[in-house]
């Protein structure tokens, strides 16, 4: 690695832009297609260039920090890419993995519980760091 003929040319670039293109693909793959927050993944790498791909892929890599992977998880519940995760960021999150298994009622009282215990209201923002603190704990 960093030799140069490990260096990507134009068209190794071309190539990979082109694939990019068809990220969708992925659905395809049954793994990929049951998890039920594929749909954000993948809004999370659309548009990436090829070096932020990579980089967004390394988080899943086994030298990835801890801290680096609680960043991907929270831009996963950050869908608005505003920095904060709020209640109903959370409950969007919680709503695509349990499905129909629970009702939204049952979602709030165990989010509400869940973020009382650890410190927060269901008017919290949690910023980055605070996400980080808490799967830390």
């Amino acid at each position: 690695m960093g030799s140069a003929s490990s260096m990507l040319t134009q068209y190794d670039i071309e190539e990979v832009q082109q694939h990019s293109n068809h990220l969708y693909e992925f659905l395809s793959v049954p793994e990929f297609a049951m998890n039920p927050l594929s749909q954000r993944l993948l809004k999370m790498v659309d548009g990436l260039n090829f070096k932020d791909f990579v980089a967004f892929l390394s988080a899943f890599g086994a030298k990835a920090t801890v801290p680096q992977k609680i960043e991907v998880i929270f831009k996963v519940y950050d869908s608005d890419c505003n920095g904060k995760v709020t209640f109903n960021d959370l409950i969007e999150v919680l709503r695509d993995l349990t499905g129909s298994f629970m009702s939204d009622k049952q979602r709030e009282e165990v989010l509400s519980q869940l973020m009382r215990e650890a410190g927060y209201t269901r008017e919290s923002s949690l910023l980055l760091d605070d996400f980080i603190k808490v799967h830390l704990c």
